[in-house]
């Protein structure tokens, strides 16, 4: 979450971004009684560039959307939760949080913090009753890659050894699972939704392949 206001300092706009989530979580528990289970989910940022033509003020509007607002986020869930006996809370990063992406400075870094804090509140709560994960997408059809056209689509496919991209609810199941009791043994985990575990487990596979002193045929139209 990040709220402008033009002419408020910095450390005004901190104070409306705080208040605002704790508002949300104060809303939550009035309705419900109790929280057990939240989602951590908001970026902004600079258009892909390299890392010397961003601007800064860019740069730390990606930094304070991503770091600061999923740790805003998590400041007013925990002791929600922990006055109840617990719950779960789940945070999106990006697979570009675990292996860098060119042109995203800010989006990478943005995400890496969020993996970050993840894992230490998840140590600091673990016998508090309060699980924390985070989960690290691929390729997701997601409204800006369907804005962005066929041939950015097959591009993100073809960067996936399942050749294709993920969908929101395949995201969303994920979460969901995280937040359930059968996730219950659970926290501090990255978990990637990109077909291969972040890209480092199972390694890479190329959509061609050459053999050694022989030319690569060109490939198929479409491929």
């Amino acid at each position: 979450m990040h709220d402008h206001v033009e002419g408020q300092s910095m450390s005004g706009r901190v104070a409306l971004v705080a208040g605002s989530m704790r508002h949300v979580v104060d809303q939550a528990v009035s309705v419900f009684g109790r929280l057990d289970a939240a989602f951590n989910n908001a970026t902004a940022g600079p258009m892909p560039a390299p890392l010397a033509d961003i601007d800064p003020d860019e740069f730390d509007l990606g930094i304070a959307t991503n770091i600061r607002g999923t740790f805003l986020g998590m400041k007013f869930q925990i002791p929600a939760m922990l006055a109840t006996g617990g719950g779960a809370i789940v945070n999106m990063a990006s697979v570009a949080g675990l292996n860098g992406t060119a042109n995203l400075a800010a989006y990478v870094a943005g995400k890496a913090g969020i993996i970050g804090l993840t894992k230490v509140a998840a140590l600091d709560y673990a016998d508090q009753g309060v699980r924390v994960n985070v989960v690290a997408p691929g390729p997701i059809l997601t409204y800006h890659l369907e804005a962005a056209g066929p041939q950015a689509q097959r591009g993100a496919a073809m960067s996936t050894p399942m050749r294709r991209v993920g969908t929101a609810a395949e995201v969303a199941q994920a979460v969901l699972w995280l937040c359930s009791d059968q996730s219950s043994f659970i926290t501090g985990i990255v978990m990637p939704i990109d077909g291969v575990d972040g890209g480092q487990a199972a390694g890479t596979k190329p959509p061609q392949m050459y053999r050694q002193g022989q030319p690569m045929p060109d490939q198929p139209a479409g491929a």
